[in-house]
């Protein structure tokens, strides 16, 4: 089998990065795309008091067990089904279920921090970093985390200004260096996503070719 292409997608918090993944997926098939999440690998803090967990910072690289997302990169590539954690923002816990996830021809590392990650990015085809205004962001993530999680909008400005705004300049935004494509306005920016579609289906049908010449 071809190694599958790799896809990496990243952006500050309510850019719009779930609605270019959503566009991708629809262009090239679900039966054709392995997701890794990397909302999914929050470490697990059951072995914390309510109080801690609420404390931690969630925009922290160290918050992620990113060494585990890695491996199952590798296994996909490898042809191999991962067991994908499932994470609870309501209580900062992992399910004692996971999701198995089976290797497809394209693989999409999605997640805020995934091109800040060196030994994801490295791994990647394709790196895309979705961009968007900080007021777009900030009303978004509202949005997300009032209507999804339930949360005050007291709750979430105190998290973004203790957290979310100091992590997105010190790890976020400099870790678009390291994109192939930068695409504002997010989902809504159909020609550079019609540009990176394009790509894609280049490398496949590469990938095709030299396992038909192998």
């Amino acid at each position: 089998m071809p190694t599958p292409v790799v896809i990496g997608i990243a952006g500050g918090s309510g850019s719009g990065k779930s609605t270019v993944l959503r566009r991708v997926i629809d262009a090239i098939g679900e039966n054709r795309i392995a997701v890794l999440d990397h909302d999914s690998y929050y470490y697990d803090l059951t072995h914390l008091p309510e109080e801690e967990r609420q404390g931690v910072n969630f925009d922290h690289p160290d918050a992620l067990e990113t060494e585990l997302m890695r491996r199952h990169l590798d296994d996909l590539l490898a042809w191999k089904t991962v067991p994908k954690p499932i994470y609870d923002f309501n209580t900062h816990a992992r399910s004692i279920d996971v999701t198995e996830v089976e290797p497809r021809p394209v693989v999409i590392v999605e997640g805020i921090l995934v091109l800040a990650e060196r030994l994801l990015a490295e791994r990647m085809d394709i790196r895309i970093f979705v961009d968007a205004a900080a007021d777009v962001r900030l009303m978004r993530r509202l949005r997300r985390d009032m209507f999804d999680r339930g949360r005050s909008v007291d709750s979430i400005l105190a998290q973004y200004e203790r957290s979310v705004r100091p992590m997105h300049i010190q790890f976020v935004e400099p870790s678009k260096m390291r994109a192939d494509v930068i695409i504002p306005r997010g989902g809504h920016n159909s020609v550079a996503i019609d540009m990176v579609l394009a790509r894609i289906d280049a490398l496949l049908k590469y990938a095709e070719q030299q396992e038909s010449a192998g």
